[in-house]
């Protein structure tokens, strides 16, 4: 995928403006937004997979982005980093040079498994700190060398986004109360506001504020990322 790449007008434009509104990213939507939104105009995807490595190759976090309304038949694949696709296609990314990874299923039969068609990866340097690591999964054609010129661009500024994030593996700032716990129990079980204040009998705002404390404590913000951090902290 090596040669010059020369970029359009319009290509400079959408690289420039996804570069510049990357900059403050700061929090887990923000960076979902942004991943739909100015980064699906340089690489249209169905799915993207963050990665942070820690210094002994432990996977540290693993954020999926993606904006169906059900998750990708891939993603639950990739929420075990110790035992699905991950390690090979690491390893696989290690052993060619740590440069840009473009797969398709016909290269690949373990992705037609997992129901992804084209897949691009690549990751910052390893260093004695860790590295990151990053998987478009579903791009709507193959992954050609302009593909992969376009990830190598915006890797440093998807590296410093993810780490600027509520950092993994630290503990919240204080013990969660008891109707906090209660409202994080049925919040694992999918209940929205309106069923968890029924269970508990109280308000559908009641219910919200202690949301709100909930995702402070826990360095989050929003639920899904509530239940996966619990999860991790369990």
């Amino acid at each position: 995928m090596d040669g010059l790449v020369i970029l359009s007008r319009q290509e400079q434009e959408y690289l420039l403006h996804a570069i510049e509104s990357s900059l403050d990213l700061a929090e887990s939507r923000e960076l979902f937004l942004w991943a739909q939104g100015q980064l699906q105009t340089l690489l249209p995807h169905r799915l993207l997979v963050c990665l942070q490595v820690g210094p002994a190759g432990e996977v540290l976090r693993t954020d999926l982005l993606h904006a169906d309304a059900a998750a990708p038949p891939a993603a639950q694949a990739f929420r075990d980093p110790a035992r699905g696709p991950l390690p090979a296609l690491l390893e696989r990314w290690r052993s060619g040079g740590a440069r840009p990874l473009a797969l398709q299923a016909d290269d690949d039969g373990s992705l037609a498994s997992l129901g992804v068609v084209n897949l691009l990866a690549h990751g910052s340097a390893p260093l004695a700190g860790g590295f990151t690591f990053f998987l478009l999964c579903d791009l709507p054609r193959r992954p050609d060398g302009r593909h992969a010129h376009f990830l190598r661009l915006l890797l440093p500024h998807l590296h410093l986004a993810l780490l600027r994030l509520a950092p993994v593996g630290v503990p919240p700032q204080r013990g969660l109360s008891t109707r906090e716990t209660q409202v994080l129990r049925w919040l694992r079980e999918g209940k929205s506001n309106d069923e968890i204040g029924h269970i508990l009998g109280i308000s559908a705002l009641t219910v919200k504020n202690h949301l709100q404390r909930l995702y402070r404590v826990l360095g989050v913000s929003n639920r899904t990322h509530a239940v996966a951090r619990s999860t991790m902290l369990r």
